[in-house]
């Protein structure tokens, strides 16, 4: 069994989370973000995480996080998200999106080791999200519109010792975060994203640079 993925996508992320919460062994294959070839072999699309088993092929992240979770013990993931949570992914997103897009393109990330990768990447989002040195230039107030953002998640976060599909729609978020020099998160949430990187098998960026 095969999860190919990128390591900065939070939709990847949500995938290989049941691996390390529920023990499951798979192989775990990052493509260059500018390889189109691949995955539209796959499913007719360029997009990721696709899981390649003795089934096929299937993407879409919730999909995968399904399938995975009915290979081993009981099922976690399959409740509806808690309402406090999904609300707050929802109003937080453009401003978590303003800071993160433009920096994604980073080699600490294992599919922009390739300048064309950087490249494919820079061109794709920018005609989405805007222009990535236009985006950098807010940083200063889209920092300070996602602390406070970071401040309301407190009283709703998840118990960083269970799972559940809050933590599969959550995590790879504040992951992605993680990215963004000189964001401070609560000491609550910086707890639970730390908690949830051990448990999962997934490090943050910081320990991303280090093993570098």
């Amino acid at each position: 069994m095969k999860l190919y993925v990128y390591d900065h996508c939070p939709f990847c992320v949500r995938a290989r989370m049941p691996l390390g919460l529920k023990g499951i062994d798979a192989e775990t294959v990052f493509l260059p973000n500018h390889d189109e070839e691949t995955p539209i072999s796959m499913i007719g699309a360029k997009m990721l995480p696709i899981l390649e088993d003795a089934d096929g092929h299937m993407g879409e992240s919730l999909d995968i996080v399904h399938k995975l979770d009915g290979l081993a013990g009981p099922r976690l993931f399959g409740e509806d998200p808690t309402p406090a949570i999904a609300d707050w992914l929802r109003q937080a997103n453009s401003a978590i999106n303003t800071l993160v897009i433009p920096r994604t393109p980073d080699p600490v990330y294992p599919e922009f080791r390739d300048p064309e990768a950087v490249a494919y990447f820079t061109a794709k989002k920018e005609v989405t999200f805007g222009d990535f040195d236009e985006l950098r230039a807010m940083t200063e107030a889209t920092i300070a519109e996602v602390e406070a953002a970071l401040e309301r998640l407190v009283p709703h976060l998840p118990d960083p010792e269970g799972a559940s599909i809050d933590d599969i729609l959550l995590f790879p978020v504040l992951r992605g975060l993680t990215i963004v020099p000189g964001l401070t998160m609560p000491d609550a949430v910086a707890a639970y994203t730390h908690r949830m990187a051990d448990r999962t098998g997934l490090p943050l960026v910081a320990e991303l640079r280090k093993a570098a």
